[in-house]
């Protein structure tokens, strides 16, 4: 399947309220729809504001409008990986004409460490910062499931083991010092 970017796909960009600009719904979505294509611009070097993690260590920069999709602590999108690895969005939530598309940053980077301490989202539900995956609570994962990255779910996976693996090196070493 071809990719292109298409300008009248059924979103725009517009000013929004305390956030800049943002991306508004020019037609109505269903929970389901693919309401963005994403297609990867360029790699970049590293994680930045706009960079979209996708693998360990390699970050990316979409093509058109995603990078002007706000963060909100209560998206009605989430992200799927299409067949290039870049990042659809995918409605979480009936989404509404001139309703601002938004998605949680955390359902993309594993870590966030390059904006303000307090998120601006306005969102009834906003817990306060703008955080990756990581540090989400395992609440917020569960209801995000099915729209995030699946590199997020195998980095949660390994860093598990690596706590566990920790751990139990920990209670190695009090044996030891117990013995002597």
């Amino acid at each position: 399947m071809s990719r292109e970017l298409n300008t009248n796909d059924g979103f725009d960009l517009r000013g929004s309220p305390g956030k800049g600009e943002g991306i508004f719904a020019t037609k109505p979505f269903k929970v389901g729809d693919i309401v963005m294509v994403g297609i990867i611009k360029e790699v970049l070097s590293g994680n930045h504001t706009h960079a979209s993690q996708i693998s360990e260590n390699e970050y990316v920069f979409h093509a058109g409008l995603i990078s002007k999709v706000s963060h909100s602590c209560d998206p009605n999108c989430g992200i799927r990986v299409n067949e290039t690895g870049a990042h659809d969005f995918i409605a979480m939530k009936d989404i509404s004409v001139n309703e601002e598309i938004t998605f949680d940053y955390a359902m993309r980077n594993y870590t966030i460490d390059h904006f303000p301490q307090q998120c601006m989202c306005g969102s009834k539900r906003c817990h306060g910062r703008i955080t990756g995956w990581k540090d989400l609570p395992d609440e917020k994962k569960k209801e995000y499931e099915g729209f995030v990255a699946p590199y997020l779910l195998e980095l949660d996976a390994k860093h598990s083991c690596d706590k566990v693996q920790d751990i139990q090196n920990d209670e190695v070493k009090v044996k030891s010092k117990d013995r002597k």
